[in-house]
């Protein structure tokens, strides 16, 4: 059942910090089971979602309870990996370093080589000893906590798309026969590859659900498992993306998580399953047919005020906004819908214990944590500040009259962001600044390069 729930009550505090002890036992528990380990990928994930970090020898795995450091200048890397001095967090500031802790559970055989590499997923800390307040897991974390405090208890189920190719082709330019939407049979070059990952999945306790054949030639759609524990299903999300990647790279592949690889085909999305529960897993959002509870309408109404500030996370890079386009199964405008894939707000077919709303914004290229906590942040705008909620989108919900329109390119959606006060709050202005901050140096740097289409204009 989509609602089961698992020990709320345990997230009611904030995660502390790995006890010395608890994370020996981790240890010792994985190396009875890969005798063989003798490297270990420990990491951070940055502002990107991207994983930063380095290999260590096994030997020095133990001393990792302790902690390590690492600059906190990981939060304000570009996409390619280049810390952006505007955040003040770079050479001007002498890159300081900031204890890291490792993050329960998160030892894991690495898909590269799993009897002899292991991964292991850092969080960082404050001078005094605080969840650091830029790192993305640690806001997601402080919006959990606030709805927690409220009686609710979010449960997840993410849906990632992403395409293979093979080198030396772009994404989505393969034959059309080489893949159908929702074809049970996997070609040849990618069957094998697909089996590798859901047995990867696995062997990293990741609850992969499903794959689907997606719309376009090579493009895949993954499914993972409901839970109730979001934090632990974003960092699922996130190493899900890195076996996949490198066990393509085995099999003479490449897997692109890019938003909006090819021009000409369907983009790739990143598509939550969201439903708020009590403590003792009842669903709030469970509603009679064909009339909303009170809670569903509060938490759609407040999504939908949200979104089109909620854009600038959910779309963070220029080519994330090249999705959104008419005629692409992708959402325009801020609408809600039964049953119909082309609103931003879907509520799929269920029974009443499984009534959820999916939210159908986010790229692929999206950072899950901060994704997820915009969107919870929607949730709770609605709960605290209940809003009239506008009439359900029917047929094509790219035509929704009472809609309101989303930002379709960086810059506008990046100010909307920045002149959100609710968001900025509930984020801090720490990291409300840093993502402004970062993410327009992105753009600047993007707008500085002469492309191959002005070149070909001869003027």
């Amino acid at each position: 059942m989509y609602a089961n729930i698992i020990d709320f009550h345990a997230l009611l505090t904030p995660t502390p910090p790995a006890p010395q002890q608890k994370f020996s036992q981790e240890i010792k528990d994985y190396l009875q089971r890969y005798p063989d380990t003798e490297l270990v990928d420990i990491y951070l994930n940055d502002l990107n979602g991207q994983f930063r970090g380095k290999r260590i020898a096994v030997s020095a795995l133990f001393s990792l309870q302790n902690g390590c450091y690492f600059p906190q200048s990981i939060y304000a890397m570009d996409l390619n990996g280049q810390v952006i001095e505007d955040s003040g967090l770079g050479q001007h500031a002498g890159e300081p370093d900031r204890l890291c802790l490792p993050v329960p559970g998160t030892l894991r055989p690495c898909a590269r080589d799993p009897q002899h590499i292991a991964q292991l997923q850092l969080t960082m800390r404050e001078t005094n000893g605080d969840p650091c307040r830029i790192e993305p897991r640690v806001v997601l974390e402080r919006v959990l906590h606030r709805l927690h405090r409220l009686g609710y208890y979010p449960v997840i189920a993410a849906e990632l798309e992403f395409y293979l190719h093979a080198p030396h082709q772009l994404p989505g330019m393969a034959q059309p026969s080489l893949t159908q939407n929702f074809s049970v049979d996997a070609p040849e070059c990618h069957g094998a590859l697909l089996d590798d990952i859901a047995q990867h999945a696995k062997l990293q306790t990741i609850p992969l659900t499903g794959v689907v054949a997606e719309a376009a030639a090579g493009q895949y759609e993954l499914n993972l498992q409901h839970s109730s524990k979001v934090l632990e299903a974003c960092d699922q999300i996130l190493a899900l993306k890195r076996l996949t990647r490198q066990l393509a790279e085995k099999h003479h592949q490449h897997a692109c998580f890019m938003a909006k690889p090819c021009a000409k085909a369907a983009g790739s999305g990143l598509h939550f399953h969201i439903s708020l529960q009590d403590a003792q897993g009842h669903n709030w959002l469970a509603s009679q047919p064909d009339t909303l509870s009170s809670t569903m309408r509060q938490v759609i109404g407040g999504m939908l005020a949200l979104m089109p500030a909620s854009m600038a996370i959910l779309a963070p890079n220029i080519n994330a906004f090249r999705r959104f386009r008419p005629d692409m199964h992708v959402p325009l405008c801020a609408s809600w819908g039964y049953n119909n894939r082309t609103v931003a707000l879907r509520l799929p077919c269920a029974d009443n214990a499984n009534q959820r709303v999916e939210y159908r914004l986010a790229g692929a290229d999206a950072n899950p944590y901060l994704a997820v906590a915009t969107i919870l942040a929607g949730m709770l705008y609605g709960l605290e500040n209940p809003t009239p909620l506008p009439p359900a989108a029917t047929g094509d919900g790219h035509a929704t009259p009472q809609a309101a329109p989303l930002p379709l390119n960086q810059p506008q959606a990046l100010e909307l962001f920045r002149q959100n006060a609710y968001l900025q709050a509930l984020f801090g202005p720490a990291f409300g600044s840093l993502w402004h901050t970062c993410k327009s140096a992105e753009l600047r740097q993007f707008e500085q390069q002469i492309t191959d289409t002005e070149m070909a204009w001869m003027l």
